[in-house]
């Protein structure tokens, strides 16, 4: 489709410029971006400040301008050379250019979306947009940026996965979503795997309904459709039916149901009043140092609080053959496996950046912002888990045929 342009103001911007070839008009559109990115500088600083370059009005900080520093950055216009302001107080921290980067963003979808990352709604950053850089950007337009994040979901959702991982930490957390009308639960049912060089990778985020085995079952076969060929070890929480799911796919991985699940099950039957005494009971059974002297432990518990606690208490036996497991490794795998808390400490970073979130608009918003978070924290993830050289030997005693 053709456009249609004021042909006085290009034939004035070709004169001006004494464009004569391509090279002629890349280099003014260089120049032209060069001066665009150095007014959003300015307005960037004046920002931070408070008030305009020059401003004859009464200030509220005594932190001022203090002259500029050169730096030359890459974009796609090749390198530009820009003035970056400083201020007094060397607080000023750009965002156009970032402190330390030498690479300019093709454009300002990149900001977008680190923005959205860090749980902005979309008005939110159409209003900062307009705030520190001077120009109108529609919340609908901020979210057509957005999209392009799904396309990356799919992708990370979808890319192959390691053959064997020696630990997996599975749990759910909850988010309200709003379908037809009607605010919904959903459950974001992640998994945390460590693989054989001992680093921690998130190896899925899945969206459903209130968590169920079922679903459960259908992540973990999905899982294997995308290369996992066996599981060691699986930590859990009480879900019922959710060892069942595990065993239908990997069949041969041990399931540890997570302790400290276990004992904020109990404790929540039991009247604050005696909370604190039966807690510290409940330590005798997984500090013991082998499952009889555990067991014994949790006997000796039964008799002193069965007869006001016994609903409390009965799941211990009743799940015992899951809540045991780790007493058949040593205390360095023990400490790995017995709790779901390497999850549950990303369901933590995920819920920072969705706090201001009650409600998301979409499942698809939910999985944009749950994706972009993971990628953030996972790019932290660089070295092994602690003592993981001892602890891959001591796996590799346990399960000499499969490692």
């Amino acid at each position: 489709m053709r456009r249609n342009y004021n042909n006085e103001v290009l034939a004035n911007f070709i004169k001006d410029n004494d464009i004569k070839t391509a090279d002629d008009l890349n280099n003014a559109f260089k120049e032209m971006y060069q001066d665009v990115v150095q007014v959003m500088l300015e307005n960037e600083m004046s920002n931070h400040l408070g008030f305009d370059k020059n401003s004859k009005a009464p200030k509220e900080t005594n932190n001022r301008r203090n002259g500029y520093s050169d730096k030359k950055v890459r974009s796609t216009f090749g390198e530009l050379l820009l003035s970056i302001p400083r201020d007094r107080e060397d607080e000023f921290e750009p965002v156009v250019v970032e402190k330390h980067s030498r690479e300019l963003s093709s454009d300002i979808e990149n900001r977008i979306i680190s923005m959205y990352a860090k749980g902005m709604s979309t008005r939110d950053i159409s209003d900062h947009i307009k705030e520190i850089y001077g120009f109108d950007l529609s919340a609908e337009s901020v979210s057509k940026i957005t999209e392009t994040i799904m396309e990356q979901a799919k992708e990370w959702q979808a890319r192959p996965l390691d053959s064997v991982y020696p630990f997996l930490f599975l749990d759910a957390v909850h988010y309200s979503v709003r379908t037809n009308g009607k605010v919904v639960k959903r459950a974001a049912y992640v998994i945390l795997g460590i693989n054989l060089e001992g680093k921690k990778d998130v190896i899925g985020i899945y969206i459903g309904e209130n968590e169920t085995s079922k679903f459960w079952l259908q992540v973990l076969t999905d899982m294997k459709s995308r290369g996992v060929k066996d599981v060691l070890i699986s930590s859990i929480d009480g879900l019922p039916g959710f060892s069942d799911a595990i065993k239908t796919v990997f069949p041969k991985a041990e399931v540890q149901r997570c302790i400290v699940h276990q004992i904020r099950n109990t404790l929540g039957n039991v009247p604050w009043k005696d909370r604190k005494s039966l807690a510290q009971d409940l330590k005798a059974i997984y500090n013991a140092p082998t499952e009889e002297q555990g067991f014994i432990e949790l006997e000796r518990i039964e008799e002193k609080w069965g007869s006001k606690y016994i609903y409390a208490l009965k799941s211990w036996r009743n799940n015992w053959s899951e809540l045991s497991t780790f007493f058949k490794y040593t205390p360095e795998i023990r400490k790995m496996m017995y709790t779901t808390n390497a999850v549950e400490s990303l369901h933590m970073q995920l819920r920072k950046v969705s706090k201001t979130k009650t409600v998301f608009p979409t499942d698809d918003s939910l999985v944009k912002i749950l994706y972009l978070a993971t990628i953030g924290v996972t790019k932290k993830w660089t070295v092994p888990v602690r003592d993981w050289v001892l602890i891959l030997g001591q796996l590799q005693i346990h399960f000499e045929d499969r490692l």
